[in-house]
């Protein structure tokens, strides 16, 4: 029974299976061919709207190929007229070229032409010459061999006159030369113990409570005056001054221990040769160590390093020296910050420079000791303690010892004359000052056509007034040339004295 029932079921499975797969077959078929068709529509479409770019393309390329076309042609055209705007400048430049060499040739043709007329005129001329000298031998009834050796003798006799008077010129110049260079040189001589600047060179005064002092000082049989000069050497002199004694000594340290040591022994009042060896040798320390640091302060302000120990002390002991009432060491400081600011100016080494200009006077430390011009006593000095041959050839030629062979030299020997001739650098006297400028207006004066002559500005600058004769402005200028020659020649002075010369014109009148 079952049997039956179960192949019943098998069979009707089957049969459904068989419906279910040829329907599904037959759906699948239907759905194939909607998407076939829905694609050729996709594909239809697509190919109408590339059509339409296509189409849409073509026409801005199209476009794009016009314009470019225009604007090629444009450009085309305008360089084709530029092309002949410059075939017609260079037309107009050849016609230019050919009209000048046509002149050119004009003027060489006419050059020719004119050499040659110049050369037939010197012919002519030539020939005249002869036909002159020919009628002056017969009217001279010599021959031109006889004229000349005449004219010879007689040129030589007026030669032999100008030389004389050419030679005695130069004889009377040659003695005067000697005559200035021999007062210069004496001048330096006389500068280390001339009367007028004594007192800031070699002399110093001590003052005294009061004259029993004196006695005290001097000591039984003068032992201790004896014992203090052979301690310090230094002279000490006892006049009638009232209450003060006189140092005197060419050496700045020597004669500063000295005033130190009789300062402290006037203070003590103990005076015996023992208190006054102990003094001086205690003095002797001070001074040293004070010199020790001037020389370090001046570096310091001057920002120079790398100096010798004994170079320091040489130039520290500068602060005892003096000349003409101006500070050796604050000279030495004035030129080199003189010259360092120079050398700025300039692009150049600023420290050298200003290392020159501090060492400049070095020589002045020790020219008491050692014979010849400071500046050369200077350059052995720095040459001695390893300086660098730039500086010592500055310190030799600042005052044109030697020749100046770089521009330091110049910085330095400038800046020299800026500090010593800038108002109160050095100091004169009363007298000396007044003189000076009396021998400025008189040297003035003494030239024909002038009518006054004032020293101002402290005898740097003379004005001179020509009379209204003198009409022509190169007398004038001549004038004030002669002036400032014979100024040169006959004065000494520092820096340098302005000579200006003006023409006096008056005009009067009187309101009735």
């Amino acid at each position: 029974m079952h049997i039956p029932i179960i192949l019943v079921i098998v069979a009707g499975v089957s049969v459904g299976v068989v419906a279910g797969f040829l329907l599904s077959k037959k759906i699948g078929a239907k759905h194939l061919e909607g998407a076939k068709a829905q694609s050729e529509k996709l594909l239809r479409e697509a190919l109408q709207e590339a059509e339409q770019t296509k189409r849409e393309k073509l026409s801005e390329a199209r476009d794009e190929i016009f314009k470019l076309r225009q604007d090629t042609e444009k450009e085309i055209k305008e360089r084709r007229g530029e092309l002949q705007r410059s075939e017609r400048r260079l037309e107009q430049k050849e016609e230019n070229y050919d009209r000048k060499l046509e002149k050119i040739s004009q003027k060489e043709e006419e050059i020719r032409n004119r050499e040659n007329n110049l050369e037939k005129r010197m012919k002519e001329v030539e020939a005249l010459r002869q036909e002159q000298v020919s009628r002056l031998e017969e009217v001279a009834q010599m021959s031109r061999e006889d004229a000349r050796d005449i004219l010879l003798r007689e040129v030589e006799q007026d030669a032999q006159h100008v030389i004389g008077l050419r030679l005695k010129e130069l004889e009377e110049k040659a003695k005067r030369e000697a005559e200035r260079k021999s007062r210069e040189i004496i001048v330096t001589a006389v500068q280390r113990c001339a009367v007028e600047h004594t007192s800031d060179i070699a002399v110093s005064t001590v003052a005294l409570p009061s004259d029993e002092m004196k006695g005290r000082i001097i000591g039984r049989e003068g032992r201790n005056i004896r014992a203090f000069e052979s301690l310090t050497g230094v002279d000490l002199i006892v006049d009638d001054t009232p209450e003060a004694v006189t140092l005197s000594s060419f050496d700045p340290v020597r004669r500063e221990i000295a005033r130190l040591s009789l300062e402290r022994l006037i203070v003590d009042g103990r005076i015996h040769p023992a208190r006054i060896e102990e003094l001086v040798e205690k003095a002797g320390r001070e001074v040293e160590e004070k010199i020790i640091e001037a020389g370090e302060e001046a570096l310091l302000e001057t920002g120079i390093k790398n100096m010798n120990n004994e170079m320091v002390r040489i130039l520290g002991s500068l602060k005892l020296r003096y000349s003409y009432g101006q500070n050796a060491l604050k000279h030495s400081l004035e030129v080199s910050h003189v010259s360092g600011i120079m050398a700025a100016e300039l692009g150049l080494d600023e420290d050298l420079a200003r290392r020159a200009g501090l060492l400049h006077d070095i020589g002045k430390a020790v020219d008491h000791k050692i014979e010849g011009p400071h500046a050369l006593i200077g350059a052995d000095l720095a040459k001695r303690y390893n300086e660098s041959p730039v500086v010592i050839n500055a310190i030799a030629s600042h005052h044109e010892d030697v020749e100046q062979q770089s521009v330091y030299d110049v910085i330095v020997a400038a800046a020299d004359a800026v500090s010593a001739s800038r108002p109160g650098a050095r100091r004169e006297s009363l007298d000396a000052y007044v003189r000076r400028l009396e021998k400025l207006e008189e040297l003035a004066k003494s030239f024909n056509g002038v009518s006054k002559a004032y020293a101002i500005q402290a005898g740097r600058e003379v004005r001179v007034v020509v009379a209204s004769s003198v009409t022509e402005e190169g007398i004038i200028n001549k004038l004030a040339w002669d002036i400032a020659r014979k100024i040169e020649e006959e004065m000494k002075y520092p820096g340098q004295i302005k000579v200006t010369v003006t023409k006096e014109i008056r005009s009067v009148e009187y309101a009735k």
